[in-house]
């Protein structure tokens, strides 16, 4: 008889659907497995890309529910990096982005929505150079899965573009706008 109950147990919890929560994560910053990058016009005859090198965000990710997903992010706008020390000077000035005044950029999600392609449509609010819109970042699942280190993974990359009037930032030259890369890997918590 306990044999029986066993095996029936057993067979009863294979065959009912597994239920997986929403999980929270943490932007792995420190193993440089994410990167936030911009790409912007330089005189309409090529590009300068750039990264923001200091950051840090979460996540609360659930594939079985992406409507109840989102993601909060802060960037330390002084981090500016575009390879070129002036250049990066310039950009960080008051000319620009004025890093002396708003030195910190946020990101924080309140709709996600899964498209027709399987695409995310992640929209929220963000804050630059001191003033807050919504934009959308148009995001793509990598993957999820267990680490060599013992601990679970869920990445993403997304692209949006941002036009800089709408952020009160100076247009120069035949750039009006700066596109942005994104490419998160978050630790389970």
């Amino acid at each position: 008889m306990k044999k029986l109950l066993l095996v029936t147990t057993v067979a009863s919890a294979l065959t009912l659907p597994t239920l997986v929560n929403a999980a929270d994560y943490k932007i792995d910053t420190r193993g440089a497995h994410a990167s936030v990058n911009f790409k912007v016009s330089h005189l309409g005859y090529s590009f300068i890309k750039g990264r923001f090198n200091t950051f840090s965000g979460d996540f609360t990710f659930d594939a079985n529910n992406i409507e109840a997903s989102k993601v909060s992010v802060s960037i330390d706008t002084t981090s500016l990096d575009s390879n070129h020390a002036e250049r990066d000077k310039h950009i960080k000035s008051d000319d620009f982005i004025n890093t002396g005044k708003y030195s910190t950029s946020t990101f924080v999600s309140n709709k996600v929505v899964k498209n027709a392609d399987g695409t995310l449509a992640i929209s929220g609010d963000l804050t630059l150079h001191g003033v807050t819109k919504n934009i959308t970042l148009d995001t793509e699942f990598i993957g999820e899965g267990k680490d060599p280190w013992g601990g679970y993974r869920a990445g993403f990359q997304a692209t949006t573009r941002l036009e800089l009037k709408d952020f009160g930032i100076k247009v120069m030259g035949a750039s009006s706008y700066v596109d942005m890369e994104l490419h998160v890997e978050g630790i389970r918590q």
